[in-house]
């Protein structure tokens, strides 16, 4: 249903209206602010058109440039701004820097600066005469004052996303809204209460529910009585343990429309196709989330990913149980190696207090980095480290889980030169064929040391790099490929049984034989995956369930759809609808219920 529709185009600017004034209605205070408290003289009606004027030339100019930075943040995450967005002003040298080598800043703001003059010279004299005629003694000012704050008050409470979200599609519900008007609302909302916005159920159902999903096929599962957390079962391996090291590479970016393997574009990624093929390929895989931190939250916590700020990023993320903590209390030292700064996006503090390791840029001298941009080393120069560290951990005969970050698939796509027949800088295709020869490179490299025919590689993306679509939560926007390869221990299959991202983990120890206690969300897709085949996934407030060809969409304000997963169109009606709906509620309840007594150990939700 196109948004070009003559209906629709109503529909959306007059929702965008709303938004408009909304926005406009808190740009009034400073104005209406000047005006009350500067006399109505001869020279303060002259202080006032002067003020007023340059006030106005600065609000145009901050409107042009707001309206150029949403662009270059939709082209990016197809969606106005919200609260990536806000996350994003914190970290404001990979921002900028970003910004910087991806985009001629000059140019633009010289554009801007062009576009402000030319819109507002022409209208200088009637505005002036405007301004200079605010008059009125100081009790109509004052009173003209607060009436004006009555406008950003009322939008404050009146306007929310109703006039969105009857909307035709995604797409449409976002083009409605007002960028200036989202920044605010995602300072305001970054984290939400999923009690108080969401549908829930009572308790006792939703944990129920859980427990019920993880015992589908799963006879190894024994849940604890007495455990204050009402996921903690223990694991009963199928056989003796395999000490076997593991290097877990999360791939930014790297969807599964880019690996021919995966039905993808053809040329891009002739390694990771040969290790396809080679391994273990798992062709129905889904990322929980559109960024980083979301793919680091499913891997390493193996849990849904709840509305607002990934756990990653959260203040209270310390006592977890995760992937690495389950690798330490089997003797082995779990690594996270980052090819940037550790501290964007708060993962320094998230993997060194919760069982890891961190190893980052600045642990790399600068003559062993053949090319980096704002948000770290090339992919061949943070594989190189890896090889490194892993040589160095494994000399004394311990055994390693290291988790690996790669960056160079990111704007502004720039890599070494002479790597691939794509010259660096050229775009996404460039990036995602640079990343490819870099693990090509990689496992070359790996196959020539000592601890290789004892370790399995496991390659799988953070997340895609495609945003909303025709819904919220369109699942082939978060299509990702898993790959787990070892020559010497995994042979070729393929696995087409639908899995989320945090199944990855419990994949993972299942293979190696590890016997623990689970709190994880996750389960081993190639045992109860195959009786219990579903996704989770989220994307900005709205969190999800894939699962019997049909997408659950839990929304703010206890909203609840029921989509079907190819075309989209509802299926609340469907006689599974029901029980998905219920399923899909459990997981993020009992989730958010654990997240909000201070983490997955010992808590009582």
């Amino acid at each position: 249903m196109s948004n070009l529709a003559l209906a629709h185009l109503l529909e959306i600017f007059g929702a965008g209206l709303i938004y408009d004034l909304a926005a406009a209605a808190w740009f009034l205070i400073p104005l209406a602010l000047l005006a009350a408290i500067i006399p109505d003289t001869r020279v303060g009606r002259r202080v006032h058109a002067v003020a007023a004027s340059l006030g106005c030339l600065a609000l145009l100019a901050a409107i042009l440039f707001t309206a150029v930075a949403e662009f270059l943040f939709w082209n990016e995450f197809s969606s106005r701004f919200n609260f990536i967005a806000v996350d994003y002003l914190v970290y404001t040298r990979e921002v900028l820097g970003n910004i910087e080598e991806s985009y001629h800043v000059n140019l633009i703001l010289s554009c801007i600066a062009i576009a402000t003059v030319l819109i507002a010279w022409p209208l200088r004299r009637r505005f002036w005469s405007t301004a200079s005629a605010a008059a009125g003694n100081w009790k109509q000012r004052t009173g003209m004052f607060l009436a004006i704050l009555l406008l950003p008050a009322a939008s404050y409470f009146l306007v929310n996303d109703t006039f969105k979200t009857h909307q035709a599609s995604a797409s449409a519900s976002q083009l409605a809204g007002n960028g200036d008007y989202e920044l605010f609302r995602a300072f305001r909302d970054n984290k939400l209460d999923y009690r108080r916005f969401y549908k829930v159920l009572p308790e006792a159902q939703a944990k129920q529910i859980m427990r019920t999903a993880f015992t589908k096929g799963a006879a190894s599962a024994h849940f604890l009585p007495d455990a204050r957390n009402p996921l903690a079962r223990s694991i009963i391996a199928a056989g003796p343990e395999r000490r076997l090291n593991v290097v877990l590479v999360s791939m930014e970016s790297m969807g599964a429309d880019y690996l021919a393997s995966f039905g993808g574009q053809e040329g891009l990624t002739p390694n990771l196709d040969r290790l396809a093929r080679e391994g273990m390929m798992f062709t129905q895989t889904y990322a929980t989330g559109l960024r980083t931190v979301r793919g680091l939250e499913a891997l390493t916590l193996s849990m849904p990913p709840t509305p607002g700020h990934a756990v990653v990023m959260r203040k209270n993320n310390k006592g977890f149980q995760t992937l690495g903590q389950v690798f330490r209390e089997h003797g082995y030292d779990s690594l996270y190696l980052y090819g940037g700064y550790s501290y964007f996006d708060n993962m320094k503090d998230f993997f060194g207090g919760n069982g890891y390791a961190v190893i980052d840029r600045m642990d790399m001298p600068d003559d062993q980095i053949s090319h980096e941009t704002i948000w770290g080393v090339a992919d061949e120069d943070l594989f190189r480290k890896t090889l490194q560290v892993l040589d160095a951990r494994t000399a004394d005969g311990r055994k390693v889980f290291a988790h690996v970050m790669t960056t160079s698939n990111h704007r502004p796509y720039t890599y070494p030169e002479g790597r691939i027949d794509i010259p660096s800088g050229s775009g996404r295709a460039g990036a995602v064929k640079y990343a490819d020869w870099a693990i090509g490179q990689f496992v070359e490299q790996a196959a020539r040391h000592a601890w290789f025919k004892d370790t399995i590689f496991v390659f799988v993306a953070d997340h895609t790099s495609h945003g909303r679509g025709r819904t919220d939560l369109p699942p082939e926007a978060f299509h990702i490929p898993l790959i787990i390869w070892s020559p010497a221990n995994i042979h070729p299959q393929r696995i087409d049984t639908l899995a989320s991202q945090i199944d990855v983990g419990p994949t993972l120890l299942s293979l190696l034989h590890f016997s623990y206690t689970s709190q994880f969300f996750g389960q081993d897709i190639l045992a109860q995956g195959r009786n219990n085949p579903r996704a989770l996934m989220a994307n900005y407030q709205t969190v999800g369930l894939l699962e019997s060809g049909m997408v659950v969409e839990l929304s703010p304000r206890r909203q609840v759809r029921v989509l079907d997963a190819i075309n989209g169109k509802p299926r609340m009606q469907d006689p599974q609808a029901g029980r998905l709906v219920d399923e899909a509620i459990g997981y993020y309840q009992v989730a958010s219920g654990i997240l909000r007594n201070g983490g997955l150990l010992g808590t009582d939700n």
